[in-house]
C-alpha cells in the first residue's frame, strides 16, 4: 500500500502466521483425540482376551504334545496387538507435546518481533499525524496571510486610512512570522517523519525475513509430522501383521485326522461292542436249561 500508515500487508502476513499455528495446535489435538482412542481400543483388546479365552476346553496336537496352543497363541495375540495399541498411543502422546513445544517456541521467537513491530507502527502512526497537524497549521497561515495581502492592497488601492493600513501590514508581519515557524517545524517534522519511515522500513524487511523464515520451518515440521505419524501408523499395522502370522503359522499345524485319533484314544471305553441281549424263556424249563449261545461281540474297527 502507498499509504505510509497502513498495515494491511503486514496485518495480511500476521494472520497467515495466525492460520499456520492454527493448524499445528488442530493437529496436535487430532494427535491426543487419536491416542485416546488407540488407547481405549488396545485396552478393550487385552480385556477381551482375558474375559473370553478361546480353547480353554479344546484340546490340540503340535509336535507329538496334545495341547491347545495354537488357540492360547490366538489369545496371547490380540493381547500384543492390544499392547501395541496402547503404545502407539503413548507414542501418539508424545508426537502431540512435541508438536505443542515448536508451536509455543514459535509463538515466543514471533512475540518479540511483534512487539518491536508494534512500538515502531505506533511511533510512525503519532509522528505522521504530528506532521500532518503542522502542515494543517501552515495551510492555514498561509491561507491567513494571502488573505490579509488582499486586504492590505484593496487598502491601498481605495485610499483606506492610514491606520488601518499599518493594521493590516502589522497583522501580516505578524503571520509571515507565524508562517516562517510553522514551515520550519513542518519541515523538521518531515526530517523526523523520514528517519522513522527508514527505521520502520528497515525493521519491516527484517520482520518479514523473519517470518518468512519461521513459516518454512513450521511447514517443513508440519509436514514432516504428518509424515511420521503415518509410517507410526503403517508400523503398527506391520507388526500386528506380523502377530496374525504368527497365529497362521500356528494353525497350519493342525492336524484335523491327529486330534480326533487323540480324543479317541484320550477318551475310548473298550475295543468291543456291547453282547447282544438274547431272549430267555422263564415257562420252559427244559429250553431254560440249555440256553442259547450269545453270538461273540465283534470288534470296532475305526
Amino acid at each position: 500500500s502507498t499509504d505510509l500508515t497502513s498495515t494491511v500487508g503486514y496485518d495480511s502476513i500476521i494472520q497467515h502466521l495466525n492460520d499456520g499455528r492454527k493448524n499445528c495446535k488442530e493437529f496436535e489435538d487430532f494427535l491426543k483425540e487419536r491416542a485416546i482412542i488407540e488407547e481405549k481400543y488396545g485396552k478393550e483388546l487385552i480385556n477381551l482376551s482375558k474375559k473370553k479365552p478361546c480353547g480353554q476346553t479344546e484340546l490340540k496336537v503340535l509336535l507329538g504334545i496334545y495341547v491347545h496352543r495354537y488357540l492360547f497363541l490366538f489369545s496371547a495375540e490380540i493381547d500384543n496387538v492390544g499392547q501395541g495399541h496402547i503404545q502407539l498411543a503413548q507414542t501418539l502422546r508424545e508426537e502431540a507435546k512435541k508438536m505443542e513445544d515448536f508451536r509455543e517456541k514459535q509463538k515466543l521467537h514471533r512475540k518479540k518481533i511483534e512487539l518491536i513491530m508494534e512500538a515502531i507502527h505506533k511511533n510512525r502512526n503519532l509522528q505522521y499525524k504530528k506532521t500532518m497537524e503542522v502542515k494543517q497549521m501552515c495551510c492555514c497561515f498561509l491561507h491567513y496571510a494571502l488573505m490579509l495581502l488582499t486586504c492590505t492592497r484593496t487598502t491601498l488601492l481605495y485610499l483606506s486610512p492610514l491606520s488601518h493600513f499599518w493594521q493590516l501590514f502589522l497583522k501580516l508581519a505578524q503571520t509571515k512570522s507565524a508562517l516562517e515557524d510553522s514551515d520550519r517545524s513542518y519541515q523538521q517534522n518531515i526530517t523526523t517523519l523520514e528517519k522513522i519511515r527508514e527505521e520502520w522500513q528497515k525493521e519491516h524487511i527484517k520482520a518479514c525475513e523473519f517470518f518468512e523464515t519461521q513459516e518454512c520451518e513450521r511447514i517443513n515440521y508440519f509436514r514432516n509430522a504428518i509424515w511420521l505419524h503415518v509410517n507410526q501408523l503403517s508400523q503398527d499395522c506391520v507388526q500386528n501383521d506380523e502377530k496374525y502370522e504368527e497365529i497362521r503359522r500356528s494353525l497350519e499345524m493342525c492336524s484335523i485326522e491327529k486330534d480326533v485319533e487323540f480324543f479317541i484314544n484320550l477318551r475310548k471305553t473298550g475295543s468291543l461292542a456291547p453282547a447282544p441281549v438274547v431272549y430267555e424263556n422263564y415257562y420252559n424249563t427244559q429250553r431254560n436249561a440249555t440256553p442259547a449261545r450269545s453270538p461273540a461281540p465283534v470288534p470296532i474297527s475305526r
